[in-house]
């Protein structure tokens, strides 16, 4: 993350040391294990994961008690990328800089890599220390619907189906991305609300605040595809438009679509709860737009 605050890049190394706790634990030494931790270790932003430790922070928790929390919310993220990355899937070859997951290790492998990569992180979130027992159960079940058939993988499900459509309307586009990606974004922000004991209305507004993160990140990310290079992206650019993929740039055209994630970003920071200090949350949120000018 460029220019991002210290504060981000303590969240991220807790994250990443979580990260190898949990895998470096695991009995068994193997292909899978070899395909989680090569995916698991080659980079990004860590976005929602700090997003949960900041959201922590900021209802009044204390970071380290949820780093186990995090470390499951970006395993979940990284299966979500190696199924996605599949050939049955959105078949790319290049995530994260790197060869993804199924060229490297191939497609058995990486199905079962991301599946461990699953059922690990409710395995680690079920038994995170540092959070009270009777909050666990609640986050889990978030987790759940965030990336169940009604969130992330009903929305990848509209993503297939929407390939063999004409005229998508921004709506119907919106709807395939406010369960695809921002689910599982509006949730980060939410769980570490919940993980520090904060009250409905308080997870409420900061699930809102994810929600307009998830969209304005998706239109971020599609206006890479169309404006960024690889390396900026970390994955092969000018896919969407080869595939013939209805996307904000190609419905809204690059200048609206820009307006567009900045006005949403406002949105997001004012959804932020007036009793809790959301300062790192209001720059996270900026930071996600920097990416497209």
């Amino acid at each position: 993350m460029n220019a991002a605050p210290a504060r981000w890049e303590t969240h991220r190394n807790s994250v990443e040391r979580a990260l190898r706790e949990a895998l470096d634990g695991s009995r068994a030494e193997n292909r899978v294990v070899e395909a989680m931790r090569y995916s698991l270790t080659a980079g990004g932003k860590r976005i929602r994961p700090i997003l949960l430790l900041l959201a922590h922070e900021a209802a009044g928790g204390r970071s380290e008690a949820a780093a186990q929390a995090a470390a499951a919310l970006e395993m979940i993220h990284t299966y979500s990328l190696i199924h996605d990355d599949l050939p049955c899937m959105d078949d790319d070859d290049l995530r994260r800089g790197r060869p993804t997951c199924h060229v490297a290790f191939g497609e058995a492998t990486a199905l079962l890599a991301g599946d461990a990569l699953l059922t690990h992180a409710f395995g680690l979130l079920a038994e995170a220390s540092g959070i009270e027992p009777t909050v666990r159960c609640p986050m889990i079940a978030t987790h759940a619907g965030a990336i169940g058939y009604e969130g992330m993988i009903g929305g990848q499900m509209l993503d297939l189906d929407a390939e063999k459509k004409n005229g998508l309307s921004i709506l119907e586009l919106q709807t395939i991305h406010e369960r695809k990606t921002g689910a599982f974004l509006e949730a980060a922000p939410a769980l570490g609300a919940m993980a520090a004991g904060a009250s409905d209305e308080t997870t409420a507004a900061f699930r809102e605040y994810g929600r307009k993160i998830g969209l304005a990140f998706q239109i971020a990310d599609d206006l890479l595809d169309v404006t960024g290079t690889a390396e900026e992206a970390g994955k092969r650019v000018g896919k969407d438009a080869a595939r013939g993929k209805a996307t904000y740039p190609g419905l809204l055209g690059i200048d609206r679509s820009r307006s567009r994630a900045r006005e949403l970003v406002e949105e997001a920071v004012r959804a932020l709860p007036c009793d809790t200090p959301g300062g790192d949350l209001a720059v996270l949120a900026r930071y996600i737009v920097e990416r497209i000018h």
